[in-house]
């Protein structure tokens, strides 16, 4: 079981990540929010262009929809991904753009939260998660 902190007092949850590209070993810290309600976990597309992943490697162009309306993206597999404290490699990931003025890098959204049992507990400004079966 991993426990990691974040600010009650803020907004959204935000949490902290990391992105490997096909060459960069040490890979890229990156600024996440926790977002239950999302169904993929999103990246922007110019962090992935710096790992060096471009559209033409994705596997497919996706319309990604939500409250705010509809968003064009692509999905792509980046090398590995990093968050909550655990990793998943060759790990598919939904490429579009966020919100800006946020900071905002990435949402973690269920396709990388379902290997999980995870507890958020706002209050406290903690998150626990704990790996289930072998996804």
């Amino acid at each position: 079981m991993k426990t990691l902190r974040f600010s009650p007092s803020k907004d959204l949850i935000f949490v902290k990540g990391s992105v490997h590209g096909l060459h960069h070993r040490a890979g890229r810290r990156v600024q996440l929010v926790l977002d239950t309600g999302a169904a993929e976990t999103i990246i922007v597309p110019d962090l992935l262009d710096e790992l060096g992943y471009s559209a033409r490697d994705g596997e497919s162009i996706v319309t990604m929809r939500s409250a705010a309306g509809r968003e064009q993206g692509y999905l792509i597999r980046v090398a590995r991904f990093k968050a909550l404290g655990h990793q998943a490699r060759d790990f598919r990931v939904h490429v579009q753009d966020l919100p800006e003025g946020w900071g905002i890098e990435g949402l973690i959204g269920l396709s990388f939260l379902h290997q999980f049992n995870y507890e958020v507990r706002s209050q406290e400004g903690r998150i626990r998660v704990e790996r289930v079966g072998t996804r």
